[in-house]
């Protein structure tokens, strides 16, 4: 295997655990619920605290992967991800498995990131787009992990169980992170950093640039809606409005992990021989994962259960087309202030998954519980408004970004 194959692996491991601790909360609502006896408002914190740490996390990150590179920055932070990731398995109250959530936030916050800081050095601008995709498909076999098989898991073993498992892979892959991921083919030469201290000169340009502020909203709106559906109200929407139990329920989101992933796979083959355009790839994806997210205002109950599979496959393809983002950041600035660039937009797609978790939360649980202890479908259909509603403003609004495609698509090199 070429080193940056090689390298790309080991990324792709530790960012298929990251994916995992963001979506299992989806599968494992109900446990969480029963055992800790918490609402559905803490049940949105317990799992928006995950997104708000991550997404905290981006604001010194991208001057320090500029600075330091990614590899030592994923490792470091990595330990605190395993730490969380044990506190939250022997969590005994919930403020305990809040600290859990919190840690294992921070410490998967750099992962992607760090990742795709570490590729700019090792892929081709071309490459990049592709990679990016390849990083996020490859990422999603942990968020299939968290869907049927972790619901199939969890009932027959203790969901502490499967957490305590997976930080020992943790530990794992960190390892591995450690003795085979090299910063730059050269390491000998210096980096691309002017001098040792960390400069916040990027972070005045990418804050100064118009285009950067309506991607950003655009990123939050997209990842917000996914992880609506795929990171928590998912789960207990398939279950108390269409009535599915949480193994079938499981399945169904296993299928829009399933459209993710392939989706990701092509998303820069649309883009360099379809769309030729990062932006007019992410736009079509917005605007049809708008049309698929408004099924959740009500017309979702009336599709007949055999085809929910293939719906949710769809609409897991339509959310895939937020990948084009990382190659439209990554043209839209210099390569010294990537890391930078790519977090600070990170922050705001992170940011919009936890806001919107904890909001939805709050919407719901303003609604009375039917008598057979599950909320109403409007509770549901309310909620879902929120997401919806800033896809659709933002998709609108994304027009106006600058498209900054120069050239030609060319081939990928494929090595």
């Amino acid at each position: 295997m070429k080193p940056r194959w090689r390298i790309f692996t080991v990324f792709a491991l530790l960012y298929g655990l990251a994916y995992f601790y963001r979506v299992a909360m989806a599968v494992l609502a109900d446990d969480f619920s029963k055992e800790m006896s918490i609402s559905p408002a803490q049940l949105g914190t317990l799992s928006g605290a995950f997104f708000y740490a991550f997404a905290f996390t981006q604001l010194p990150l991208g001057p320090l992967l500029d600075r330091f590179g990614g590899k030592i920055i994923v490792v470091i932070t990595g330990l605190i991800t395993t730490l969380g990731v044990i506190t939250f398995a022997f969590s005994a109250d919930y403020n305990q498995a809040l600290l859990g959530r919190v840690l294992i936030g921070i410490g998967s916050a750099t992962v992607l990131m760090g990742a795709l800081r570490v590729f700019t050095n090792w892929f081709s601008g071309v490459e990049f787009g592709r990679v990016s995709g390849f990083i996020i498909a490859m990422g999603n076999i942990g968020n299939l992990a968290a869907t049927a098989p972790l619901a199939w898991a969890s009932t027959h073993i203790s969901w502490r169980t499967i957490f305590l498992c997976v930080a020992c892979l943790q530990a794992l892959f960190l390892l591995l992170a450690q003795f085979l991921v090299t910063e730059t083919p050269t390491p000998s030469e210096p980096q691309h950093q002017a001098s040792s201290s960390i400069k916040l000169d990027g972070v005045k340009e990418v804050l100064s640039n118009r285009s950067y502020w309506l991607i950003s909203f655009t990123a939050f709106s997209w990842y917000a809606c996914y992880m609506a559906v795929q990171g928590l109200w998912g789960g207990p929407y398939l279950m108390e409005t269409i009535g599915l139990s949480k193994v079938g329920a499981g399945r169904v989101l296993l299928a829009t992990s399933l459209g993710f992933l392939v989706g990701c796979l092509f998303v820069g083959v649309i883009t360099e021989k379809l769309t030729h355009s990062p932006k007019r790839t992410l736009f079509c994806g917005q605007a049809t994962l708008v049309l698929f997210m408004s099924l959740f205002l009500g017309p979702m109950e009336h599709i007949p259960a055999p085809l929910l599979n293939p719906v949710f496959f769809l609409m897991g393809l339509a959310v895939s087309s937020g990948v084009a983002v990382y190659p439209l950041v990554r043209e839209s600035f210099h390569h010294g202030i990537t890391g930078t660039a790519l977090t600070s937009v990170n922050f705001f797609i992170l940011l919009g998954a936890a806001t919107t978790q904890q909001l939805m939360g709050t919407i719901i649980s303003r609604f009375p519980k039917t008598p057979m202890g599950a909320y109403p479908s409007v509770a549901y259909h309310q909620a879902f408004m929120l997401p919806i509603s800033l896809l659709a403003i933002s998709t609108v609004l994304f027009l106006c970004v600058r498209d900054t495609r120069r050239m030609p698509p060319a081939v990928f090199s494929g090595q």
